[in-house]
């Protein structure tokens, strides 16, 4: 864990702009970044997100592309340093970068990268993701003086969550379904998509899920026995690309169609990869707030 910037001997270069300090909020505590970084490498995908929507550009970033609204910046013209998960150093190093940002996945990854370049912690410093999301967009915005673009960003979020959660409000309890291929599982308040229910406001069908990382395995009897009014199905096949029968197909069945939510059309397939990996993307989430918006309002 850090609070600081380790600075190795293998750091080639240093944030080269002068500028005023801008602090970030992050896990382990507030990190210093002096002046205006110029060449970025992001492992965070939600960071990449941000950026993107802030219109700053980055030189180096995780393979391969999951999230479509991101698919323009594989182009070729970027270097790809390695995956969610492990770093290419190689490619890192010769990018000679100002600033790195790391995320969940790459959290181990922390020390050896620091030794490149300073290095930013963006695992969500906090369960309510709405604050996560509204600070680290001001921040960056901070950071690279786009600060009109993320209030901008920021207010648009806020009104459209306030949008949001007077249409959930009274309108039926939900549960967050993920499919695995033919698999299923649910999540519910305290797990990694308890922001359904504490930050877009849907109430929660089951408020004692086993909170693990993939959700409670669940049968189809289940879904049909604890009936939600609102299924939000994430297809995690999707979202990693992989081989598999997709939602819509694992869940047609008799006994999940005779489920209020299927009775009713009240079901969210979510845009698995704003929903999974970009999560705390500024773009990404507004992305997810949109849709809930959408299927709220076609009931009302």
């Amino acid at each position: 864990m850090f609070a600081h910037f380790v600075r190795g001997a293998a750091l080639a270069t240093t944030l080269c702009t002068a500028a005023a300090a801008t602090e970030i909020t992050t896990i382990s505590g507030p990190v210093t970044v002096e002046g205006t970084p110029e060449t970025i490498v992001t492992f965070d995908v939600g960071a990449l997100d941000t950026l993107t929507a802030l219109g700053v550009d980055v030189a180096g970033l995780p393979a391969p592309n999951r999230v479509p609204a991101l698919e323009g910046l594989y182009d070729g013209s970027r270097t790809t340093v390695g995956s969610l998960f492990e770093p290419d150093f190689e490619q890192v190093f010769a990018l000679k970068p100002d600033l790195i940002i790391t995320g969940t996945r790459t959290r181990d990854q922390i020390e050896p990268l620091s030794k490149i370049a300073p290095t930013v912690d963006f695992s969500p410093f906090s369960e309510d993701i709405e604050t996560v999301v509204k600070t680290q967009t001001l921040e960056l915005g901070a950071l690279f003086g786009k600060e009109d673009k993320a209030n901008a960003l920021v207010d648009q979020l806020h009104s459209s969550l306030e949008e949001l959660r007077g249409l959930t409000k009274d309108a039926g309890k939900g549960l967050v379904v993920m499919t695995n291929g033919p698999k299923i599982s649910v999540f519910g308040p305290g797990s990694r998509f308890g922001w359904v229910h504490d930050t877009l406001g849907v109430e929660p069908l089951l408020e004692d899920v086993e909170a693990q990382t993939h959700g409670e395995a669940v049968s189809f009897e289940f879904l049909h026995d604890v009936n939600p009014d609102w299924l939000i199905v994430f297809d995690r096949t999707r979202a990693v690309n992989a081989d598999g029968p997709k939602a819509e197909e694992t869940l047609d069945n008799e006994l999940v169609a005779e489920t209020t939510a299927m009775q009713k059309g009240q079901v969210i397939y979510v845009h698995p990869a704003d929903f999974y990996i970009a999560t705390t993307g500024v773009r990404s989430l507004q992305d997810t707030v949109d849709q809930f918006i959408e299927a709220f309002k076609d009931t009302k």
